[in-house]
């Protein structure tokens, strides 16, 4: 059974799930999410030899959420990883990410690849630092109604999702990013969630107990903690700057399912397509057909395989 405890690292308390001996693994989980998002692969990868650690992220959870947007920057998010290794009493790990967690990984291994020796991303492609900020971007080509977009004026979204948490997590999780219900352009008057659903069945990999522990956790913290991660899409851009075109010489691995929209859309099936310019060193690029953007709970067993396959050849600390 994997534990739990809290940390004090880079200025705040970090709960996390922690199961197994071994070279250390970071799970960092994505939005609207937690470290028991990771709860089939806990303890899968110990098994195989491995410490793994699996936080709540900044803002999320039972992990501390500051009350400043700007403090939840690329760089509190991975620095919040680079101390946790250090106050776990390690030098390096491998980190892995899902969703927003993936982005985190990935600038993990690009900042600091003294200390993440190898690094997985789940559902986001690589960094593909663009010509301009992205919301810029989006408003240039006429876009006002990209999520991302309705994200960004704090309250908004926070009183949609607290109306009722319950039914938002049954919808933002049971529905996934792969329904074709699930736009991710908002339409006027209707929100992020659209037409909810109050029936709606769970999917078959989602159950009643695990989405009561989501929601839980969202009654008791609230929302503003992980979208203020959005509110920072901007300034990220801005602070990687003297990345522009950096690549991440590590070993890698990237898994998506095949029916996640943030890989189908447009841009993001460019992302996939280019990764190797980001990525030499990739091992695998896994496509899980059928699977949509829940992508390690979905398809938990193929999601390990890769993963562990993946830590077994490359995971020893200091192979690089």
């Amino acid at each position: 059974m994997s534990s739990s405890r809290t940390v004090s690292a880079n200025g705040i308390e970090i709960f996390l799930l922690e199961h197994g001996e071994g070279p250390l693994v970071l799970l960092c989980h994505g939005w609207p999410e937690l470290s028991y998002s990771w709860r089939h692969q806990i303890a899968a990868i110990a098994a195989a030899g491995f410490h793994v650690v699996a936080p709540d992220m900044r803002g999320f959870g039972r992990t501390s959420a500051p009350a400043e947007v700007n403090a939840y920057s690329i760089f509190d998010n991975v620095g919040d990883m680079v101390a946790l290794v250090a106050a776990l009493g390690e030098k390096q790990a491998v980190i892995v990410g899902h969703d927003w967690g993936a982005p985190v990984a990935w600038h993990a291994a690009l900042f600091r690849p003294d200390v993440f020796t190898a690094v997985a991303g789940l559902s986001v492609p690589p960094p593909l630092r663009g010509r301009g900020r992205p919301l810029d971007t989006l408003r240039e080509s006429g876009i006002s109604n990209f999520y991302w977009q309705y994200f960004q004026t704090p309250g908004v979204a926070e009183r949609e999702f607290e109306r009722d948490v319950g039914l938002t997590m049954r919808t933002l999780l049971g529905r996934g990013f792969s329904d074709p219900a699930a736009s991710l352009f908002i339409h006027d008057g209707k929100g992020f969630l659209g037409d909810v659903k109050l029936g709606r069945p769970l999917p078959d990999w989602l159950s009643e107990t695990d989405l009561s522990y989501f929601t839980k956790a969202y009654q008791e913290s609230g929302f503003r903690g992980g979208l203020n991660w959005y509110r920072n899409i901007d300034r990220n851009w801005e602070l990687t700057a003297p990345w522009q075109g950096a690549q991440i010489h590590q070993p890698s691995l990237f898994i998506a399912g095949s029916k996640d929209s943030v890989i189908t859309g447009l841009i993001g099936a460019k992302r996939v397509g280019d990764m190797e310019r980001v990525l030499p060193n990739l091992k695998q690029k896994l496509i899980i057909e059928g699977a949509g953007h829940w992508v390690q709970q979905e398809r938990a067993e193929e999601v390990n395989a890769a993963l562990i396959g993946f830590l077994n050849a490359n995971g020893s600390a200091g192979a690089a």
